[in-house]
């Protein structure tokens, strides 16, 4: 039976972006309802984060086994990986993940979730399943789903994504992975390192989401060393065969031709916009389908919507969904009730990239920066001493500072703990420290952390400053 539903808040979506903006919005009052047709979960619980971490996981440990000769250790034989033992490890921990999550949604009370597609009908009315919602505002928190390119259409089963990699009871035999980006490089490196033979395609030389031009020559050397690499392939020309696929392609060597079991597609993301009727809010809407939001607000013009989380896909990151979520949820209660809204505090820019080496991004990146007014300390690992005690000596790191302040503005690594050099360098760019504030920290030996002070002190050697400021 149909009937409607009064609220001071409806929020379209139960993933990290979503829930995050009802626990806010319910601060404010208990009218709110959330809208999600399932599976519930997060897509960092059951398709992203933390099942690519369980996967990277594994393949480090067959890495670490395999090389321990080069360490002095006698083994006598390579490690022999168990696909399957390793996926059902991987399933298992999943399934854990995500049944946090869903406690969560199974301890509302009745009627607070609505398990069917939501769509907007005026900017106050949605329709959800049989049920009409009226809502003073609105956060949308509807994620966002795999782009595949053209040309891997009508491969069936064949065609994966990252969204039904993980459901897999096995590891293929041979995969061809299209996109060096975060997810082809962190899932194709690790298939690689379980046994699987790949080759991974890109095009126009792009590496991970590096824009240093020098620090993506590093990581590309250090990728194409382990696996094939083809960053700059043209021509790409993918056919069912059999039970597999024919992949051509052609670079500056010629045209090649190679069979796989399956193609991974791992080309980025778009955001699920285009199914909860967003023509009946009468807005514009970019070329991704995203209408004009407001970036401390994250309100929609001047309707009672917000958007948050990858819906938005502006940095589509599990962190900033909390940050979002929370800000639109409080700003749509606070609409609902006739409060202010408040300015989203951004924190610093923060991308990190699980492979081996590790890539990341902090603050500004390089294609920010305006030419002249920065410098650029560098350091590279290879010679880096704890680095090289744990070979793991590859890489390079810039940090890229203020001219004539010497303020820290963001930094570009490929290199060795990479997820933790990246935080204290967010720390330090979210505080303001200047260079030679970061240099009159402590450092201890040895430590890959060394390879940061080289990095500042080159940095600092070219500041418009005076030479005992660099003292340190």
């Amino acid at each position: 039976m149909d009937h409607t539903l009064d609220v001071d808040v409806a929020i379209l979506g139960a993933g990290t972006a979503g829930l995050r903006a009802a626990k806010a919005a319910r601060q404010w009052t208990d009218r709110v309802v959330v809208v999600d047709p399932g599976p519930l979960g997060t897509t960092c619980a059951r398709v992203g984060c933390m099942p690519s971490k369980l996967l990277v996981a594994a393949a480090h440990a067959a890495h670490d086994a395999g090389r321990a000769w080069r360490f002095g250790a006698d083994v006598r034989r390579a490690p022999e990986v168990d696909g399957a033992a390793v996926m059902a490890r991987v399933r298992a921990e999943r399934d854990r993940f995500v049944g946090f999550l869903t406690d969560t949604t199974d301890a509302w009370p009745d009627g607070a979730l609505i398990r069917a597609p939501g769509r907007f009908v005026d900017a106050h009315t949605l329709v959800a399943g049989d049920t009409t919602i009226r809502a003073r505002a609105t956060v949308i928190a509807t994620g966002s789903r795999p782009v595949v390119l053209p040309f891997l259409d009508g491969l069936g089963d064949r065609l994966l994504v990252n969204d039904d990699l993980f459901d897999r009871t096995d590891l293929p035999a041979s995969l061809a992975v299209f996109g060096p980006g975060v997810i082809g490089l962190e899932l194709g490196q690790a298939l690689h390192r379980l046994g699987v033979r790949l080759r991974v395609f890109g095009v126009g030389g792009l590496v991970g989401p590096l824009t240093d031009p020098a620090v993506r020559d590093a990581a590309r050397a250090a990728f194409a060393a382990e696996f094939p690499l083809h960053d700059d392939a043209r021509d790409m020309v993918v056919t069912p065969d059999g039970h597999g696929v024919v992949v051509r392609w052609t670079d500056a060597d010629g045209v090649h031709e190679d069979r796989f079991d399956a193609v991974l597609s791992a080309t980025g993301r778009r955001p699920n916009l285009d199914r909860i009727g967003l023509d009946a809010l009468d807005v514009p809407l970019d070329r991704r389908g995203v209408p004009p939001i407001d970036a401390a607000t994250l309100r929609v013009g001047d309707l009672p919507v917000f958007i948050a989380g990858d819906a938005a896909i502006d940095r589509p990151l599990l962190h900033e969904a909390v940050d979002e979520g929370t800000a639109a949820g409080r700003n749509a209660a606070a609409l609902a009730l006739g409060g202010p809204l408040t300015a989203l505090n951004r924190r610093s820019a923060l991308a990190v990239v699980f492979s081996d080496p590790g890539i990341a991004m902090v603050g500004q990146t390089w294609r920010d920066l305006e030419p002249g007014r920065f410098v650029t300390g560098a350091v590279s690992f290879d010679d880096q001493g704890r680095s090289r005690v744990m070979l793991r000596n590859q890489g390079l790191l810039h940090v890229y500072a203020d001219r004539a302040t010497g303020r820290l503005l963001g930094a570009e690594m490929v290199g060795p703990a990479a997820e933790h050099l990246a935080h204290l360098l967010a720390w330090a760019h979210q505080l303001g420290l200047t260079v030679p504030d970061m240099l009159r920290l402590p450092f201890y030996h040895p430590v890959v952390e060394e390879g940061l002070r080289t990095a500042l002190r080159d940095a600092c050697a070219q500041l418009d400053l005076p030479a005992a400021t660099c003292a340190a």
